[in-house]
């Protein structure tokens, strides 16, 4: 008999609205308490200065959250114009103050370099690795790491104020682009110095922003369960959207039962489709269409990658 897992087998994607200065962790871990979860992982930090959107993966939905890091966001964030601190947030020391002399319209030319397809160098307090440590943590003890420049793109960058020394700006953009980084080198193509003194992430790839909950709403759904002797995991349960949300991009392949059986072992399995080879797709099992997990075309098969484990059906065996 295997060892019985701690925490409910319950799969789905919560929309948490991150609080400010609480780490992205601190955050998940607080939800996966809240939902008694066996497992659970986030899809992409935000920095405790940062609030919204975080999805949060629980049970199997945990294998599908690399797809949603890869996915695009959408951010608000207000920059302070004049200084410059070391971490290029609110929460650093600093480093530099000069006046803000620039026009409106050296301010346009600025915002346009961002445009479209750049190259970024990561910030030194980036959760980037290098050699196993978070690049942060060498920043901290003043070491400075080489990184290479990476490429990004930004889809739209709004200009919506400038006001005194406060620059406000939404910016619609791909993965693995740091707010942080950008408000930090336009202060420097202003000769001013920047840094973000307030950052919102408002959407994750085409997730509807209206099904965020804060963590304080979910402790009250909680107690307002527990005075009324409810239990309170079917209004928390009623949260979640579905685990393939986090891939529902994909191209889908529906399955027999029985074929999906062979899948399920592993096995890679011949069924008609049209997809191109090497495309991943989302398989569904039967009638029902139930989500089963991704698999990718190889030498024309369905191959299995990652694969929903059902436990409810394991535990009645």
């Amino acid at each position: 008999m295997g060892r019985r897992r701690k925490g409910r087998e319950i799969n789905g994607v919560l929309l948490l609205d991150k609080p400010q200065d609480i780490s992205s962790n601190d955050a998940l871990q607080k939800v996966r308490r809240m939902f008694n979860a066996s497992k659970a992982g986030h899809t992409g930090a935000l920095d405790p200065l940062a609030t919204g959107m975080l999805p949060i993966c629980l049970g199997e939905a945990t294998k599908f959250s690399q797809f949603l890091l890869d996915s695009d966001k959408r951010y608000r964030v207000i920059a302070r114009l004049g200084q410059r601190t070391d971490t290029s947030d609110a929460h650093g020391e600093v480093i530099q103050e000069r006046p803000v002399q620039f026009t409106q319209q050296a301010l346009d030319d600025a915002l346009d370099s961002f445009r479209g397809e750049t190259l970024q160098v990561p910030s030194m307090y980036s959760a980037l690795k290098h050699q196993g440590k978070p690049l942060y943590e060498y920043a901290r003890q003043g070491i400075e790491v080489e990184r290479e420049a990476r490429p990004i793109t930004v889809y739209e960058l709004q200009f919506i104020r400038w006001e005194g020394n406060e620059l406000e700006l939404e910016i619609h953009c791909s993965k693995g682009t740091y707010i942080r980084t950008i408000i930090d080198d336009l202060g420097e193509k202003l000769q001013c110095g920047a840094h973000v003194i307030f950052l919102r992430r408002l959407e994750v790839a085409d997730y509807p922003k209206e099904r965020m909950v804060t963590l304080e709403q979910l402790s009250s759904m909680i107690e307002n369960a527990q005075t009324a002797q409810d239990d309170p995991f079917l209004a928390l349960d009623a949260l979640l959207l579905p685990m393939d949300t986090a891939v529902a991009h994909f191209p889908v392949v529906n399955l027999t039962t029985i074929i999906a059986g062979y899948l399920k072992l592993g096995q890679p399995v011949r069924v008609n489709h049209d997809i191109d080879e090497g495309e991943w797709v989302r398989v569904t099992e039967g009638d029902e269409k139930k989500f089963i997990g991704l698999a990718i075309i190889k030498d024309g098969l369905v191959a299995p990658k990652r694969v929903v484990v059902d436990y409810s059906a394991q535990d009645n065996t």
